[in-house]
């Protein structure tokens, strides 16, 4: 309730007379070349970096002029172009096909027409070469793109030991294509839209007909269209646009930079979206349980899985309880703390002149802040200012008896935990909620950690992502769905699709009998 109210008080304090993206009246190509040139550097704004080449003509062969904007264009096949043009020849005396003509100039090239200046915009923008003709009212636009581009390497945020190395660059061409290369089907469909007034920014959705929902997709289509902002400058805004719920920190979709997770995605029915300048692809619908599994679970035998599984499950728990636990068992609880173990800590506890709330708060805020800084320093002496700050820091405050041994010991543990969760989003949403814990462990002890664990659940109940139960299979109840959930069965067992995301052409294999082997003919 109090989320409603402050997402509805935001949106009464939000100007309402934002105008919608309006589109330009469509202003016709002129049959003058000069006039031509001069409305589309008007319409650019006289910039600098905005360029005109005149290519002069001859008998049967009219003038033209090749506009393009410097950096966004590769100059060797536009001058391959401008050196056919001037060599081209016609076949019949007359008015020269222009068609004709360019298909001579550019056999290997995207060639479109274009019929007015509003249409001229984008395409220059957009890294090709505009082809303007003397005495006609139509131009043409060549794809020419010469930016450079980051070559394929294998993801940063997502490695893995057996799997596929290649992972999505900044150029959605590229990231298409590397789903494609995995995707040798018809059914995949893909949609590319327009968003952002000013980035004019692509955003392709790629989902696979027959398997995907076709109402999931309709209702992202829907979300997508509905975004009106000046700027789509990564992936993440698009998520904070379309996401189910505003105010949760769990995430609702998932971003990743391995095209093979997201194959494997649009086998299982979700839907990809894929941003125009990012690496990351966001996958929408998901659960919850689907931030705890690795693409590489399917890459490894299914008993190893299952043991990694287990891992991730016990660190979610740890990173997510262990410092309030400790918290709560030193503070209010010690009853529950075998006598041994206590007078060890009480030992350790002797001479710390903060409280076991308050030395937690600061070990974890320190924790953060080496994080932080290992992050944002450079790579070369990143690493090193993380290792030596937490050492280096840790003993000292141990020698300094401002926090005791025990507290380095769960802080240490509860960080490693955190970082054996594969969805980075997912590890940043527990380290927040950590810390409500904490506090609520210090005031209330075990009480307190109850006390934040039901409402928590009861938030993580009551999400969706787009229409599909966040904690689903799990609630509601499905124990069909949970052969690859807490594990996973061999692949022979995987014979259908997991049933929250969509309920279309859940086969997803037929039976396969399994070798028996044969046995050596032991008579010669």
């Amino acid at each position: 309730m109090l989320s409603r109210l402050l997402i509805n008080a935001l949106k009464r304090s939000i100007p309402k007379n934002r105008t919608k993206k309006t589109t330009d009246t469509p202003h016709p190509i002129t049959p003058s070349l000069q006039d031509s040139i001069q409305i589309l550097e008007q319409k650019l704004g006289n910039s600098s970096d905005f360029i005109v080449r005149i290519v002069p003509g001859r008998d049967g062969i009219p003038e033209i002029a090749v506009c393009y904007i410097e950096g966004l264009v590769d100059l060797d096949q536009l001058n391959g172009i401008m050196e056919a043009w001037l060599t081209v020849t016609v076949d019949t005396a007359g008015t020269p096909d222009m068609d004709a003509l360019l298909k001579k100039v550019l056999p290997a090239r995207q060639v479109t027409q274009l019929r007015s200046v509003h249409a001229l915009i984008p395409a220059v923008l957009e890294g090709k070469a505009v082809i303007l003709i003397d005495g006609l009212d139509v131009a043409y636009s060549a794809s020419v793109a010469g930016l450079e581009k980051r070559s394929i390497v294998e993801p940063s945020s997502q490695t893995v030991i057996r799997g596929p190395k290649d992972g999505f660059t900044e150029d959605i061409s590229t990231n298409l294509s590397l789903i494609r290369r995995r995707l040798r089907t018809p059914d995949l469909r893909v949609q590319t839209m327009v968003i952002g007034k000013y980035t004019n920014t692509r955003v392709t959705t790629a989902h696979i007909e027959g398997i995907a929902d076709p109402q999931v997709v309709s209702e992202i289509m829907s979300r997508l269209h509905s975004i009106d902002t000046d700027s789509v400058l990564e992936s993440g805004y698009i998520e904070e646009f379309i996401q189910d719920a505003s105010v949760t920190p769990f995430p609702t979709m998932i971003n990743t930079e391995r095209p093979d997770a997201v194959a494997g995605s649009l086998l299982e029915g979700q839907v990809a979206i894929l941003i125009d300048g990012s690496p990351f692809v966001l996958i929408a619908p998901v659960t919850f349980f689907k931030f705890l599994h690795s693409s590489e679970d399917y890459y490894q035998r299914y008993d190893l899985t299952t043991f990694l599984r287990a891992i991730r499950f016990v660190s979610f728990v740890v990173s997510l309880l262990l410092p309030s636990l400790y918290i709560a068992f030193s503070t209010f609880n010690q009853e529950m703390i075998p006598t041994p173990l206590l007078i060890s800590l009480a030992a350790q506890r002797e001479g710390t002149p903060l409280p076991a709330l308050v030395e937690a708060f600061m070990m974890e805020l320190t924790f953060e802040i080496i994080r932080e800084a290992g992050v944002r320093m450079p790579r070369v002496i990143g690493p090193a200012i993380s290792i030596v700050g937490a050492l280096v820091l840790g003993q000292a405050a141990v020698q300094a008896g401002l926090v005791s041994g025990a507290m380095v010991i769960v802080v240490s543990f509860t960080a490693i935990a955190n970082f054996a969760i594969p969805a980075f989003s997912m590890a940043a949403a527990i380290r927040l909620i950590r810390f409500v814990l904490m506090l609520l462990a210090g005031t209330l002890g075990l009480f307190g950690i109850l006390a934040g664990i039901v409402p928590l659940y009861v938030h993580l109940v009551s999400l969706t992502s787009f229409g599909v139960p966040y904690l689903s299979p799990m609630t509601p109840l499905r124990f069909s769905e949970m052969k690859d959930l807490f594990v996973r069965l061999p692949w022979p067992l995987l014979k259908t699709r997991p049933k929250e995301i969509s309920q279309r052409n859940l086969v997803r294999q037929n039976e396969n009998p399994r070798s028996k082997g044969t046995r050596k003919d032991q008579t010669k």
